[in-house]
């Protein structure tokens, strides 16, 4: 089922989400609402705030472009993205690589609004995976840059805070718009 996404100016896009604790059939209904919204709204990564739900729980779909490569290893090992994707992720936990770049970010949250948004090249990146298992791994490129930016909503915390002043204030009207329209509705 396709869930609303919750759009700025939402308050529960401010809240740390909970652990998720028990994997229940609620959970897994979750995830799996989650994937097929995430993907109705052509986006790379979907965390349960973003559908209203204060829970550390995020799906990610990512694939290795040439525009945007990614990879992702496990034990030092490369994976093949394909085979982890899409993923979900509960109770993630990331350590960001020390190298950065800035690239374009958008944010299904945040509808037609971009900007350029520092964030580590790289991720070492761990939590548990719907069937409970523990996972563990590095990421880099585009799969590094979601995790970061979906670990950010499960703590409370929304693209606009990376931000530089500059960037916030050419889109401050924008920004105001939208918050009126959340409002609103």
């Amino acid at each position: 089922m396709i869930l609303e996404i919750v759009k700025y100016g939402d308050p529960v896009l401010r809240r740390k989400g909970k652990p998720v604790g028990e994997i229940t059939d609620e959970v897994r209904a979750l995830a799996a609402d989650m994937i097929e919204t995430m993907r109705a709204a052509n986006g790379v990564g979907l965390a349960a705030q973003q559908v209203g739900i204060p829970l550390q729980l995020t799906v990610l779909e990512v694939e290795s472009t040439e525009e945007r490569p990614s990879t992702m290893s496990i034990d030092g090992k490369e994976a093949d993205l394909a085979d982890w994707m899409p993923m979900v992720l509960l109770d993630p936990k990331i350590e960001p690589g020390k190298e950065k770049e800035t690239a374009s970010e958008g944010c299904l949250s945040f509808p037609e609004i971009t900007a350029e948004i520092e964030r580590s090249l790289s991720v070492k990146a761990s939590g548990r995976l719907l069937d409970g298992r523990p996972v563990a791994f590095e990421a880099t490129g585009l799969l590094a840059r979601a995790l970061q930016h979906e670990t950010d909503h499960l703590n409370g915390i929304l693209f606009i805070d990376r931000m530089t002043s500059a960037t916030k204030t050419s889109i401050k009207a924008k920004l105001k718009r939208l918050e009126r329209e959340t409002k609103d509705s």
